[in-house]
């Protein structure tokens, strides 16, 4: 790792150490350090309760989504690959749905009826993806993501059928939860989230030599020692696993686990082990932002996160596909790490 790739990792640490500090104090009405300090009613309840687990929350997903959205590209080999090719957030999003139209309400230990069935319906869509795979005698990556997009489809299909049949109410609310956010009170649902990230997130960063080495091809990773089918099972667990537990607690935030990877291979290149911290601290610190924003610039009123990230994410695809990225990189043609 040169001078310049470790500067830019330092910088992007401090800066989502800023950026983690600074936002809870901003919102539809600035606090200031002095009055949380004086006051110790409904201001510190605001911060403390609503603000500070709020921007943990916005941290963890866009870290967990752009380290998932990173993994998937160079096990891939494919730049367009995303924690939403393979089905993960649409089996998560029909699962809230479900829950949604069945008006069921339940919990399991500390998790909310709807996030223990997201989570489980993104469980049943692995499943279903891994399963049509083995149908092919493989794990190659282009059965899986055929069969990846294939569950897609089917539960986007599912879920639409399901906001038809039905009633005004539970249909505004399937939208809503689609649109993705990070609202919440208190911390529950900070408690969802991290053992869904350590574990896929610690599979990851012990993984990073057989990214490396995957996404110069099958071949070459086999040459050097890779076991390339287990491998890449593993890491596509670990990821959809991280996509599966931000989706059941968050919905689905588009574009932050395509965007993320790629702007920091523009800022420290292509090897795992400069990429993958760089990707986890710029992912989340840029959903954090994004977060900030969207309960800001129409305030008192606020605009789903998912919907600035989509807002975001269009232009920025334009961008690479139109010359914002040389060839070479837009299709992975590279041979140094």
């Amino acid at each position: 790792m040169t001078t310049r790739e470790k500067t830019i990792l330092a910088v992007m640490a401090v800066a989502a150490a800023a950026v983690l500090l600074a936002a809870p104090f901003i919102g539809m009405e600035k606090i200031t350090p002095a009055a949380l300090a004086a006051d110790k009613g409904m201001t510190a309840e605001i911060f403390w309760r609503i603000r500070v687990p709020r921007v943990i929350i916005g941290f963890i997903a866009g870290a967990s989504l752009a380290l998932s959205g990173m993994a998937f590209q160079a096990v891939f080999r494919n730049p367009l690959a995303t924690p939403f090719t393979l089905g993960v957030s649409s089996g998560a999003a029909f699962g809230a749905a479900l829950y949604m139209k069945a008006g069921i309400v339940f919990g399991l230990a500390w998790l909310p009826g709807q996030s223990v069935s997201a989570f489980a319906w993104a469980a049943v869509s692995i499943a279903l993806v891994y399963g049509l795979t083995r149908v092919r005698r493989g794990f190659s990556t282009a059965t899986m993501l055929i069969a990846g997009v294939a569950i897609s489809f089917f539960f986007s299909s599912l879920i639409l059928f399901m906001q038809y049949m039905s009633d005004f109410t539970q249909s505004f609310r399937i939208v809503r939860w689609l649109m993705g956010g990070v609202e919440t009170l208190g911390y529950s649902s900070i408690w969802t989230l991290i053992p869904f990230m350590v574990f896929g997130a610690g599979i990851i960063f012990v993984s990073l030599r057989e990214l490396d080495l995957l996404s110069l091809g099958d071949d070459i990773a086999a040459g050097r020692g890779v076991e390339v089918k287990r491998t890449r099972r593993r890491i596509f667990i670990a990821a959809s696993l991280l996509v599966g537990g931000v989706v059941s607690v968050c919905g689905p935030i588009a574009f932050v686990g395509m965007m993320a990877p790629h702007i920091c291979r523009l800022l420290v290149g292509e090897g795992h082990t400069r990429l993958a911290p760089a990707s986890f601290l710029f992912g989340g610190t840029f959903l954090v932002l994004c977060d900030t924003l969207a309960r800001t610039v129409i305030a008192p009123a606020e605009i789903p996160v998912g919907v600035i990230t989509a807002l975001l994410g269009g232009p920025f695809f334009l961008w690479l596909l139109l010359g914002g990225a040389s060839e070479k990189s837009f299709l992975f043609g590279r041979g140094a790490v």
